[in-house]
């Protein structure tokens, strides 16, 4: 065999196709959203937001029947809030109890609304080191934060960025379990105490058959 003629014969077909394929690979997109950073993709949590950040007493955020936003120093149905991921890093807080959205007025004043405004009740979520998040509105850019000692509706909030630590939420109480009817002691006074042969009285009449 005349190596040297073999080594100058032109590539075959698997060549062009290998590249292609190669080249396929190569242009291949990325998963949507697989970066952990962009958490809580279609999500909904259930938490509490509790906030000792230069507040006058520590609190957690409760939403009321109507419509305030208050810090109450115990967990509550209130307090307990659905955050729900419209996209990644960017929520809703809803107040399980009374059906109300978290919105913020251009003063910062905090407020529970019926009727969800992506305007004003979206709020953008912020990791920090410590464990604590900090949410910001996703149109105005101010913080949102409990103000200390009188009804958001009275007072604009204060200055700064607060910190909430989410707390999951309490589960739910289990149904108790029906009661079990306790089993009728052996009859010693009949030939079959133990209805071994006999079928028991509360079974199917198709056991006999």
């Amino acid at each position: 065999m005349d190596w040297g003629k073999a080594k100058c014969r032109p590539p075959g077909l698997w060549v062009p196709a290998l590249a292609a394929l190669l080249l396929g690979a190569c242009q291949a997109h990325p998963i949507p959203d697989s970066s952990p950073l962009l958490q809580f993709g279609d999500q909904v949590r259930q938490q509490h937001l509790y906030t000792d950040d230069a507040q006058e007493t520590e609190a957690h955020l409760e939403i009321r029947a109507d419509g305030t936003v208050v810090g109450a120093a115990r967990r509550s149905p209130e307090s307990l809030l659905q955050m729900k991921a419209l996209q990644p890093g960017i929520i809703q807080i809803l107040g399980v109890q009374t059906s109300r959205f978290l919105c913020q007025r251009p003063d910062g004043t905090l407020y529970g609304s019926l009727h969800f405004d992506r305007e004003a009740c979206s709020f953008r979520e912020l990791l920090r080191e410590d464990g604590y998040n900090v949410y910001l509105s996703e149109a105005l850019g101010l913080p949102l934060r409990l103000s200390p000692g009188s009804s958001p509706r009275r007072a604009p909030a204060p200055r700064g960025p607060a910190r909430f630590l989410p707390l999951p939420g309490l589960p739910p109480d289990l149904p108790e379990p029906p009661g079990l009817l306790a089993a009728a002691p052996p009859d010693v006074d009949s030939p079959d105490p133990l209805s071994m042969v006999q079928p028991a009285l509360d079974q199917s009449p198709s056991y006999t058959s």
